[in-house]
């Protein structure tokens, strides 16, 4: 390495330092830019940060980039398990689980399990904000942007709600101990991380015997007594299950609380969602570009040499894929740091793509599309409490930990 590259091994290091720092939570735009200035970015742990949008996508589909932690020749604090989350895996095991859970989430086996949910949702959401005060103050993470998606996914797979408090406990500590390596007291984050995930998975894999026992037309009780093909193991079952329960409320609290954060620093967005509800739609994918819930995917390994703008990206590399950098890029994007629905071409990668694009996707739109409808037509000028808000302490999984709204009037 030449005393240049050092330098900018130095430099991409900070940088990435900066991302992860909590005091640049409410805004780490202009940082993921300085890292879009290289195409790639040699980082002092060995690894490797991309932010192109060209790279992002590419490497996204590229068969040389692997998902299984197994494959990193430095693995790091990752919890290395045997039956890891589909979200782990590669082809073929990836494609296997993958359309097993599919089986009774989505099309073409069960093409009504998530737009059936929409009845109830917009119920629960309606519920919601009626329990709001009728004028004065709430914390729409507290009470819209979190308790929708969690009794959703909870319903959906078969959780009794008795278990939603203990469950929310183990989700916090897991997300928070996300890329813990960069954050404050990581020994002690990671520690409760895995804990968690160990507890967790004991949990789920207590839960499936019990639907095995009684089964009650959950998407958890389907998989446990599924005869009908491939089935999966009861470790399987159980990642599989950690996996849907986490990520299928993580993201979409994150969605619907940087929605109504944009809207409510962006008035006109505002008014014009509540004069057009069905301007929703692509207000939604406008802001998986602008503010993503998933800011970058830290885990990635190449599974062979990959050269990337002069610069060979070896085996078994860690490989940091910004999704958030890639979203505003200019050489995709047009004025990327305005939020502009009607942009008409908004090919975001807020939910990832290529095989491991988002599973619960479907939903997740859905339920907040649902939250930013009723939020605009039912409360009158609401304004925010503080701007910035209180960040979530994880650099990955970004969005508000509080968004406290005053208001005159909740209709």
């Amino acid at each position: 390495m030449t005393a240049s590259d050092t330098v900018t091994t130095a430099l991409s290091a900070d940088l990435m330092r900066q991302v992860t720092d909590a005091e640049n939570r409410h805004d780490p735009y202009p940082i993921y830019a300085r890292l879009r200035e290289n195409r790639v970015n040699l980082l002092s742990d060995g690894s490797y940060a991309l932010g192109r949008y060209a790279d992002v996508v590419g490497l996204l589909h590229d068969p040389r980039i692997s998902s299984d932690p197994h494959n990193a020749s430095d693995p790091g604090s990752r919890l290395l398990v045997d039956n890891g989350p589909f979200i782990q895996r590669d082809p073929p095991d990836h494609d296997r689980l993958r359309s097993i859970a599919t089986r009774y989430f989505g099309p073409p086996a069960s093409p009504g399990v998530v737009s059936g949910q929409e009845p109830e949702i917009l119920s629960f959401v309606r519920d919601l904000v009626d329990a709001l005060p009728a004028s004065g103050e709430a914390d729409l993470v507290d009470h819209l942007a979190y308790p929708l998606p969690v009794s959703v996914i909870c319903g959906l797979l078969g959780v009794p709600k008795t278990d939603e408090e203990q469950f929310h406990a183990w989700t916090e500590k897991i997300v928070r101990g996300l890329d813990a390596e960069q954050q404050e007291g990581a020994n002690d984050l990671i520690k409760q991380r895995q804990q968690a995930q160990v507890a967790m998975f004991g949990y789920v894999t207590e839960l499936v015997q019990r639907h095995r026992a009684q089964p009650d037309g959950s998407m958890l009780s389907h998989l446990a007594n599924d005869q009908t093909g491939p089935r999966m193991t009861d470790g399987e079952l159980g990642t599989t299950s950690l996996l849907l329960l986490i990520a299928g409320h993580e993201t979409t609290v994150n969605l619907t609380a940087n929605g109504v954060l944009t809207l409510l620093r962006n008035p006109w967005a505002l008014d014009r969602l509540r004069a057009e509800p069905d301007w929703v739609i692509p207000l939604v994918e406008e802001l998986l570009r602008f503010e993503p819930p998933v800011q970058y995917l830290p885990n990635r390994v190449a599974l062979a040499d990959i050269e990337v703008d002069g610069t060979t990206i070896p085996k078994g590399a860690s490989i940091v894929l910004l999704v958030a950098a890639a979203n505003r890029d200019p050489d995709r994007f047009a004025d990327p740091d305005r939020f502009d629905p009607d942009r008409g071409d908004i090919e975001h990668v807020g939910f990832g793509s290529g095989i491991h694009y988002c599973f619960g996707a479907p939903l997740a739109r859905i339920e907040t599309q649902a939250s930013l409808t009723e939020f605009a037509r039912r409360l009158t000028s609401p304004r925010l409490a503080a701007d910035p808000p209180p960040y979530r302490p994880s650099p990955v999984l970004r969005g508000p930990l509080h968004l406290r709204v005053t208001y005159d009037k909740r209709s």
